[in-house]
């Protein structure tokens, strides 16, 4: 049996990694400027991280969800203070677009109504209903499309009100900062009218912050930035640093009732116990103080560099654009200078590293820019 070829790849496999730093069996050393799409949010086989998970998997790494477990109370109490929202519920399952699903699901339950309102060049994952709300024709199957899901362009607040006026809208759904979409931000402005706009009209606001959550931005969630809150947020990504988790905050409004949401998978034992040890990095070391500081330094930084077009983001979630496509740029970053990076669409190129990143790495990744960009 072969793999079913749906990944193009780079010829080159990590064997290993610490802190900010992947190496190849060769023992080559690569700045992982990309986190594995932002999953990587406290550095590589942090000590405190391995030591979690090593000690929970040799006394019990899954039972399921119909026995008490006691890390996900504990995880929840601890999510609620870190981010803000300790009156929220969480619901924990295995990734961002299960946390997707299940949050349309909610406020579909909750309002008794089907059509979501989503954003032009949204992602919000692949399984049957995310994907429907990701505007990408190409991903999205026959089977897929639904008459539920409509679009309207983001930071258009007057087309979110025409929308919403139609009726039927159980939901609005809309990233913290698009990130598949190469980096694109709604404006503070744009976020709260559409946190006034959606309580006007009766309908939940689902903030998505699978890759703009967990303090990568400088903030907990991006959303905070504008200073709303949401009625459910969806994280995952850096939520366990790599690690398969996913979690829906939930306000105190949306009642439950058994059977409502269920999973296999989520809240297991090891994945609490890797989410803890994340929580404790995140907290110990000050990563988000040190995301807004390097970010802000990046951004800055970036910015003076000759050649690059736009530079979008905040924190350490950060779209560079150029005036053509970047596709030769990633390329050569990774096999000359060594540093992994992502794309996002053909002209832009994306910065999402671990929270932990320094000044070292960032002014190394700075020097590798302007050599490559400017040749």
């Amino acid at each position: 049996m072969e793999l079913f070829d749906v990944y193009p790849l780079y010829p080159i496999e990590p064997v290993s990694g610490k802190g900010n730093y992947v190496y190849d069996a060769a023992g080559q050393e690569y700045l992982d400027l990309y986190g594995g799409h932002a999953v990587i949010s406290i550095g590589h086989a942090h000590p405190h991280y391995v030591d979690a998970i090593s000690k929970q998997v040799s006394a019990l790494g899954f039972y399921s969800n119909s026995v008490e477990n006691s890390l996900q109370k504990e995880f929840a109490q601890r999510l609620g203070k870190a981010c803000g929202y300790e009156d929220y519920s969480l619901f924990l399952c295995n990734s961002g677009a299960e946390a997707n699903e299940n949050a349309i699901k909610l406020a579909s339950f909750h309002l008794g109504k089907e059509k979501v309102l989503a954003f032009s060049h949204a992602f919000h994952g692949r399984t049957s209903g995310a994907v429907a709300a990701t505007d990408n024709p190409k991903i999205v199957s026959p089977f897929n499309r639904t008459a539920n899901v409509e679009f309207v362009p983001l930071n258009d607040l007057q087309a979110v009100e025409e929308k919403l006026e139609e009726g039927g809208f159980c939901a609005v759904l809309v990233e913290g900062i698009q990130g598949v979409a190469g980096i694109q931000m709604p404006t503070d402005d744009f976020l709260r009218g559409l946190r006034e706009l959606t309580k006007k009209y009766g309908v939940s606001l689902i903030l998505d912050e699978i890759q703009s959550g967990y303090g990568r931005t400088g903030e907990f969630f991006a959303h905070q930035w504008a200073g709303i809150e949401p009625d459910i947020i969806t994280v995952a990504k850096g939520i366990a640093n790599g690690f398969p988790m996913g979690g829906v905050l939930i306000a105190p409004h949306f009642e439950a009732w058994h059977g409502m949401l269920g999973t296999t998978f989520g809240g297991n034992h090891l994945a609490c116990a890797a989410a803890l040890a994340v929580l404790d990095v995140i907290e110990n070391e000050k990563l988000i103080k040190n995301a807004n500081m390097i970010g802000e330094y990046l951004i800055s930084e970036l910015c003076k560099i000759p050649g690059i077009k736009e530079v979008r983001g905040r924190g350490l979630m950060i779209g560079i654009e150029l005036d053509r496509p970047v596709a030769e740029l990633r390329r050569r970053l990774l096999f000359e200078k060594h540093i992994f990076t992502g794309g996002a669409g053909a002209y832009t190129l994306r910065l999402l590293p671990a929270l932990s990143i320094g000044r070292k790495e960032a002014d190394c990744s700075l020097v590798a820019f302007k050599e490559l960009i400017n040749e």
